[in-house]
């Protein structure tokens, strides 16, 4: 499953190309994702400029004119730039037509990524409301973690891979990080 780092680098990899540009099109092949695309997802999504891209946790955010495309790649998820008249293969599930010519396309083998539109604040969207902070900011410190740690019988490589107490810790850097601090992760939290 992609960690933030890989969903860091998607953002800042594709922001170049997407950034300013106007979807012409949203072309939906398969709208049986983890959560499915509405019907009227394609038609919300016609027109609109985007206008920056950012991340929260996990999850990719296109802030456009009305509203913020809300993206999670799943565990075999992958957005891919390609020109706009490129066939699609098997597992290309959606495609924002840009007006560049270009496509970002949502490739997702097993289909555990998410596409949502919302034309309310993104951050108070349930996926994002209930996320802890990010880890390399002021407010992801040590006194933060042994005050939502204190009493926890959870161990702390499940503590610390919670995305309600970090965000963006998946099973590679929870164990990476435990090994370099030379914490053993079955240890209690608390």
């Amino acid at each position: 499953m992609p960690e933030l780092p890989e969903v860091e680098t998607t953002s800042r990899g594709i922001a170049p190309y997407v950034t300013g540009k106007r979807i012409n099109q949203a072309v939906v092949r398969e709208r049986r994702l983890r959560r499915p695309i509405p019907r009227g997802f394609a038609a919300a999504l016609a027109g609109q400029r985007i206008r920056s891209v950012g991340r929260r946790g996990k999850y990719l955010l296109l802030a456009c004119e009305a509203g913020t495309l809300i993206i999670h790649l799943g565990m075999s998820g992958a957005l891919r730039l390609v020109p706009a008249a490129t066939p699609p293969q098997k597992h290309d599930h959606v495609d924002l037509q840009l007006s560049s010519g270009l496509a970002l396309r949502l490739r997702d083998p097993r289909r555990f990524g998410l596409m949502v539109w919302t034309t309310e604040d993104p951050l108070a969207h349930p996926l994002l409301s209930g996320l802890g902070p990010e880890p390399l900011t002021r407010a992801f410190n040590a006194a933060y973690l042994v005050r939502y740690a204190r009493g926890r019988t959870v161990t702390v490589r499940q503590f610390i891979m919670d995305a309600k107490v970090v965000v963006g810790v998946g099973n590679i850097y929870a164990n990476e990080a435990l090994f370099m601090a030379g914490v053993d992760p079955r240890r209690a939290a608390g």
